[in-house]
């Protein structure tokens, strides 16, 4: 597993364990988006606010592996965090005929503020990004629909209206990230057998849903550390994958979340702990959107100082120490049908015990239920979230 994909691993778990404690009952966003985006103003950052934001995304390990010494700068250190995203970004924008995945960056930075031209060969050379430059101080406005704008056409009309009215009023600085996904499953469900189920929301109140039915061989492994299990639905190509984690009575999935770190995540789901059997597959046709303002969810992470003026430190990006981050939005959307998902996104362990498994299994996702959507040559989280209601 490359360490930058455990880095977006840890980041997601993090990340899920901050928006769960609010209300919604559906989850969904991108730790890639995130990860990308914020990495894009990490390679400005400097002394302090590097530090804080090298923790938080989990940066720190691959830090530690790049040879001290080969280089002036730690940018162009072979190993750094910068290689490893531009490594990924090539790999995941290869061109394929099974699936459809779009990977955008851009910074826009005000138009007084000149950012140095190292900073903007760098973004371009490892984000595969552009800088432009906007008029946030007498044409906010004007340019927050610009970005709208980009970012609708970037996820092909799935993420509208990413920075809300009024929220780029005396910006400085907006990332973008946008990623968009349309795959059809490796073995489709067939339409004739969708037919209308209860799901539980709980274990007294059901809703009624449209659930997809298959037999087929996938990947899954029940876990005896937590009273869940988990299934991996391959994509056609082979090169993505949907993991479903259900616990196994309607009301477990709080009980399951409560015990989920990345570790055991990165345990449960390792090749040798799947293994193929024959499963009856029941999962429910399912479509959300969700929007994010992630500046609180980071602060209570550890990274402060980049949202502080007068603490924040980006002098890698225009020499001076007078540039603050000040909003990260970050928009997701999933539909899941018959024919395979639909995806967007834009962003401004202890030891587990598995058993064997009976050689027929049944997996019925007709109660909450958490999923990830990987690339699995990097293994890396792309997206992830919560079904409570369908």
């Amino acid at each position: 597993m490359s360490s930058l994909g455990e880095a977006i691993i840890h980041l997601a778990i993090d990340l899920f364990h901050q928006i769960r404690q609010s209300e919604k009952e559906n989850i969904f966003y991108s730790p890639f988006s995130i990860s990308s985006a914020l990495a894009m103003t990490y390679l400005g950052a400097r002394e302090n606010t590097a530090s804080e934001m090298q923790k938080v995304l989990h940066f720190s390990e691959i830090a530690a592996n790049t040879k001290e010494g080969a280089a002036k700068d730690p940018v162009e250190k072979p190993g750094s965090v910068h290689h490893h995203f531009q490594n990924l970004l090539m790999e995941l924008k290869k061109s394929t005929d099974t699936y459809e995945l779009r990977v955008a960056n851009r910074l826009y930075g005000e138009k007084d503020f000149p950012f140095l031209q190292e900073y903007m060969d760098n973004v371009q050379k490892y984000y595969l990004a552009s800088v432009e430059s906007a008029d946030f101080v007498s044409a906010a406005e004007e340019s927050r629909k610009m970005i709208n704008c980009w970012v609708e056409c970037e996820t092909n009309g799935r993420i509208k209206n990413l920075f809300p009215q009024n929220s780029l009023d005396g910006s400085v600085l907006v990332l973008v990230n946008a990623v968009y996904f349309k795959g059809q499953w490796q073995e489709e469900f067939k339409k004739e057998n969708t037919v209308e189920e209860k799901f539980w929301l709980n274990k007294d109140t059901s809703k009624p849903v449209q659930m997809m039915k298959q037999t087929n061989r996938f990947n899954v492994v029940s876990l005896e550390d937590v009273q869940a299990k988990i299934l991996e639905i391959p994509y056609k190509g082979g090169e993505l994958s949907m993991l479903v984690l259900l616990p196994r009575e309607a009301d477990g999935l709080q009980e399951v979340e409560d015990q989920l770190t990345a570790e055991k995540l990165i345990a449960w789901t390792s090749p040798q702990n799947m293994g193929k059997r024959q499963v009856d597959l029941h999962l429910p046709r399912f479509k959300v959107e969700e929007s994010y303002a992630l500046v609180p969810t980071l602060q209570a992470l550890g990274m402060v100082d980049a949202f502080r003026g007068g603490a924040a430190d980006f002098s890698g990006m225009t020499g001076r120490r007078d540039l603050v981050v000040s909003k990260v939005f970050h928009k997701c959307f999933v539909e899941v049908t018959e024919e395979g998902t639909e995806a967007a996104a834009a962003t401004g362990v202890g030891d587990s015990v598995v058993t064997s498994l009976p050689f027929h299994e049944s997996f019925r996702c007709d109660h909450p239920f958490l999923f990830l959507i990987k690339h699995i040559k990097t293994n890396s989280i792309l997206f992830c979230g919560r079904v409570s209601s369908p």
